[in-house]
């Protein structure tokens, strides 16, 4: 079997990469940097003895999207499972005036995702199996600015995609998961000292639950008890009760 992850060098992706390659799975890691993607395929070639093809490529470029987009379709080097993770974190209010790193973030998490998720899922509905795992997050529940609003998007589109695919053979999945012990926040400039410590969930508890989703039918996938229960209020709440305590958690991160 073969994966292709994108942003498979870092954090959730990376994490990904190493359980799957544990597992004897061949990998295709989607990343910016080419050095970075060298080191780490010859890492995990060395360690499990995978076959690890690296694909350089910024997600946030259209034509580079396009790229990956035709390395999914290869009917020769088949792809059975797609790690739709790439992505970067959000700290900026909704009134900046240089709107950029926010236009990057809806290329990269909505636009790409959107893009190389439908042409994954034609592939592998045509060939009758395959595995789509998207990673979201669990703010798209609350209302802490364009991440949230992104995030929202992205789990409600998985939710959508599983539905379509009912029945294909084709798994679905959305990863929800809170705070992940990655370099993610440090990229982000987000305060984690306010974080407590039984928020923190360890990136392999993630994948480990991610991948038992998928084997499953489970569409959404929420790491660690505290978050599920966390997700669920949160769906259940008011919103205006959301948006309270939003405001209250985007205060402690600055």
């Amino acid at each position: 079997m073969t994966a292709l992850i994108t942003g498979g060098t870092s954090g959730i992706g990376a994490a990904f990469a190493r359980h799957l390659a544990a597992s004897g799975t061949d990998l295709v890691l989607v990343a910016r940097n080419p050095e970075r993607l060298t080191t780490f395929a010859d890492e995990l070639s060395t360690q499990y003895g995978v076959e690890v093809e690296t694909f350089p490529a910024d997600l946030a470029d259209r034509d580079e999207v396009v790229r990956v987009q035709q390395r999914l379709e290869s009917p020769d080097q088949p792809i059975e499972m797609f790690i739709n993770n790439a992505g970067f974190g959000l700290h900026k209010d909704l009134l900046v005036e240089d709107t950029s790193t926010d236009e990057r973030a809806f290329d990269v998490m909505i636009r790409a995702v959107y893009l190389l998720g439908g042409t994954a899922a034609r592939v592998m509905k045509n060939r009758g199996r395959g595995t789509i795992i998207t990673t979201s997050s669990s703010s798209g529940y609350v209302t802490m600015g364009n991440y949230s609003a992104i995030k929202a998007w992205v789990t409600v589109w998985a939710e959508s995609l599983a539905t379509q695919l009912k029945g294909t053979g084709v798994s679905v999945v959305a990863i929800c998961p809170g705070w992940v012990h990655t370099e993610f926040h440090d990229r982000a400039g987000i305060n984690q000292g306010s974080i407590p410590d039984w928020a923190w969930i360890d990136v392999d508890e993630v994948v480990r639950d991610g991948l038992r989703a998928a084997a499953t039918g489970r569409v959404i996938s929420v790491a660690s008890v505290p978050w599920k229960i966390a997700v669920t209020l949160a769906r259940i709440a008011p919103r205006g009760a959301i948006r309270a305590v939003s405001r209250k958690l985007t205060s402690k991160r600055q």
